[in-house]
């Protein structure tokens, strides 16, 4: 009778730890307050939630990739995966919750399509998925995993950093994991707090054999995921979640590729040089209007897009005529790519800066809820660093 005692103990605490962990994730995520406000505040808060610190500028409508259609950054990356799946046989989707379209919707219509066997769920396990990929990659077959928040791609960092980057280097190119690519839904979203906003690039920017790549845009998104997919390294896609729903623009219906490893110039300028990715790249567009208004001071935009490896060329390039560099992004100031950048910037441009380079990115502190607002790197904190420059 103790026995069965101590067995039934077991068993309620086991799901009691389990129903916790799927609490604190539906907490973090926000979505309680939604059970437990009354409609009215919901309401309130849904406006709230739409003032978002920057405006999202939408690129040209593409000309050279045939029929295109009007897509929010998720649905772009699920044109991108249905392109993959119908090309590639081989090719599987899974992760948690992608059988049903994933908490975002990236995944939505994939597996009555393509069926079971190629789009599935997986456990609660970051670690497990990815070793689950890396394994369905060494056979030579095609394997998307998705991370459900970048907030939890942790617990996979050892298969990712030990495992993935290295199995090539390791077996002397007889074998590889080259097709494995991991997407993840990355960055702040207004409401997200410490587990579901946070902007991880840099852990992973530090290990040779991995590519790290932040689109800006559905239109870069799609090109940029599909060329993840099709390269023969293992990839990390990181997806501005704030982007998803907000960001909406032209996109080719069928399959194109924007080169890996080739940042962008947006836009032209002879005085600043200012670098972003992802969600941040919106913010300094908006900073260098601002500084051509009230300075008459001409920015030259740059989206890196692809963090490792990382195009230094086209950076070094643009400080070279304008003498000046800022670089803003979502993650902690300490040990950000930032960093990265800055230094390389020093060593290779030295003789051709006018002012110190400036770093605008968040403070370091575990991402906050409420204030929020205060912890972005937003415009007026840029545009700030920007004017400090000028006057140097």
């Amino acid at each position: 009778m103790a026995a069965v005692v101590a067995t039934a103990g077991w068993l309620v605490r086991f799901r009691a730890a389990g129903a916790e962990g799927h609490w604190r994730r539906l907490r973090g995520a926000g979505l309680l307050r939604g059970f437990l406000r009354p409609p009215s505040a919901c309401r309130d808060a849904a406006q709230r939630r739409q003032v978002a610190h920057f405006t999202f500028q939408p690129d040209p409508e593409p000309q050279e990739y045939g029929q295109t259609q009007k897509m929010n950054l998720f649905q772009a990356v699920t044109s991108a995966l249905d392109n993959s799946l119908a090309k590639d046989p081989t090719a599987v989707i899974f992760g948690e919750d992608v059988a049903f379209g994933g908490v975002f919707r990236c995944t939505v219509g994939l597996r009555d399509k393509y069926g079971k066997d190629r789009v599935f769920n997986t456990p609660l396990c970051e670690q497990g998925i990815v070793g689950f990929g890396i394994g369905i990659a060494v056979t030579g077959a095609t394997a998307i995993a998705e991370i459900q928040f970048a907030d939890y791609i942790y617990p996979a960092f050892d298969q990712i950093v030990n495992e993935a980057a290295k199995y090539r280097y390791r077996s002397g190119d007889l074998f590889n994991c080259g097709s494995l690519t991991i997407r993840s839904p990355w960055g702040c979203v207004g409401h997200g707090a410490l587990y579901h906003s946070q902007s991880p690039e840099a852990f992973f920017a530090h290990c040779p054999g991995i590519k790290v790549v932040v689109p800006r845009s559905p239109f870069q998104a799609k090109g940029l995921l599909l060329s993840c997919i099709e390269d023969n390294n293992p990839c990390i896609f990181f997806e501005p979640k704030i982007l998803y729903r907000a960001a909406v623009e032209q996109v080719p219906v069928e399959p194109y590729n924007i080169p890996l490893s080739q940042a962008e110039v947006i836009e032209e300028g002879s005085d600043v040089t200012l670098v972003a990715w992802g969600t941040q790249v919106h913010v300094i567009r908006e900073v260098a209007s601002m500084a051509k208004e009230k300075l008459g001071v001409s920015c030259e935009v740059i989206d890196l897009r692809t963090i490792l490896p990382w195009d230094v060329e086209t950076v070094c390039k643009s400080v070279i005529k304008t003498g000046r560099l800022l670089i803003s992004h979502e993650a902690p100031l300490t040990g950000g790519f930032a960093s990265e950048i800055s230094s390389t910037i020093q060593e290779e441009c030295f003789l051709n800066l006018e002012a110190p380079i400036s770093r605008v990115c968040g403070y370091d502190t575990p991402f906050p809820h409420i204030f929020e607002p205060f912890y972005i790197p937003d415009k007026w904190k840029c545009y700030d660093a920007l004017r400090k420059m000028i006057k140097y």
